[in-house]
């Protein structure tokens, strides 16, 4: 449901990272999107780090001992697990990532049941759309859904944390929790934590390379400008990685020659902030119209009158709810310094609740 309205908008999508050795859960990340890579680096930041201060954030007393930086990755053959962001995080931290072979879904066993474990649980929660329609019947998930994102990202939390870790597993026969500290009374090694949290976050941002001009950065026909570029404006023989967060596009962050990065906002800095999917759908919008070749301030006019058109209809149509909630999430999300969920337009679906989740598949 979406927090102002208390109406139905969609199901949300669940990734899950899961220890293959103790069967605990490392971390989770919960989005109103489809899988991204971003999604993937929300998910990996989740897991890697210490958790305690998350858990007093959303008001939950309760121990989640799990950090650090894993050795190796099993993740499927899904698209947003082969993003070159990924792929150079992993390898800047040491990370193996083992893709799973095409049609092999006995090598995400462990997951796999991880996942029907939760979604029986989720099966159980008001709003439900159940696995199938056969057993839906005629249950009318809509009328009876009730949860927001965030009362569900907590609900999630308790039933992992509080449940499923304290409950005896039966392959191992000992709860999760003490497969854990178990585990870390036979290893010799400390576990290794990533020295700088907001850089951890940079080295697994989505980027793109762009030459650094003597007006700045472009990148989606935006344009960036911050003092520290001037001495690379128009003098580095090569293109720098400019990493972005998909949820507030108000601020890039390049990555020096010497692996730095540098926050860098809007050259002009009376723009509002706009997530990617909101420019993408100013894009789209603009094209549909001929547009072809459009300015920068052309494409936050369009991002302006869609805003307003979306408020004015949120209270009547779920689309349109839907797109409003993701946008408040989104940036929301990226004041609390988290990875970003990507925001893009899709085709028209069916209506949804909230209460059941699609969930991605790696371990």
């Amino acid at each position: 449901m979406d927090t102002i309205y208390r109406l139905p908008i969609q199901r949300p999508w669940l990734t899950l990272a899961i220890d293959v050795a103790s069967r605990i859960v490392v971390g989770f990340y919960l989005s109103l999107k489809a899988p991204s890579s971003a999604s993937v680096a929300l998910a990996i930041h989740h897991a890697v780090m210490p958790k305690a201060e998350w858990l007093l954030a959303r008001g939950i007393q309760l121990d989640w001992p799990v950090s650090g930086l894993p050795d190796i990755i099993h993740v499927d053959t899904a698209r947003e697990f082969r993003a070159r962001a990924l792929a150079r995080g992993a390898a800047e931290y040491g990370i193996s990532l083992v893709h799973r072979l095409v049609a092999t879904p006995h090598y995400g066993g462990h997951i796999e049941r991880l996942i029907g474990t939760m979604m029986g649980a989720v099966h159980m929660l008001p709003g439900t759309t159940f696995s199938s329609i056969s057993e839906r019947g005629d249950y009318d998930p809509e009328r009876h859904a009730v949860m927001t994102i965030e009362e569900l990202e907590r609900w999630l939390t308790l039933e992992i944390v509080g449940r499923y870790h304290n409950e005896v597993h039966s392959s191992l026969q000992m709860p999760p929790n003490a497969a854990w500290r178990e585990a870390l009374d036979r290893c010799r090694a400390p576990f290794r934590h990533p020295h700088d949290e907001q850089q951890f976050l940079y080295d697994f941002l989505p980027f793109e390379e762009r030459s650094i001009r003597r007006d700045g950065v472009h990148i989606f026909g935006l344009r960036y400008w911050d003092d520290v570029l001037s001495p690379w404006a128009g003098r580095l023989d090569r293109q720098l990685r400019v990493k972005y967060d998909p949820r507030d596009l108000s601020c890039v962050f390049v990555e020096g020659p010497d692996g730095a990065h540098w926050p860098i906002r809007y050259a002009d800095l009376r723009r509002p902030r706009i997530t990617l999917g909101e420019h993408r759908l100013a894009q789209a919008a603009l094209r549909q119209r001929g547009v072809r070749l459009t300015d920068e301030q052309l494409i936050f006019d369009t991002v302006e009158a869609q805003r307003e058109l979306l408020e004015t209809s949120a209270s009547i149509t779920k689309s349109a709810r839907r797109q409003v909630a993701r946008r408040a999430r989104s940036l929301n999300a990226a004041d609390q310094g988290a990875v970003a969920e990507v925001v893009t337009p899709g085709p028209k679906e069916e209506p949804e609740t909230l209460s059941v989740l699609a969930v991605e598949e790696w371990s």
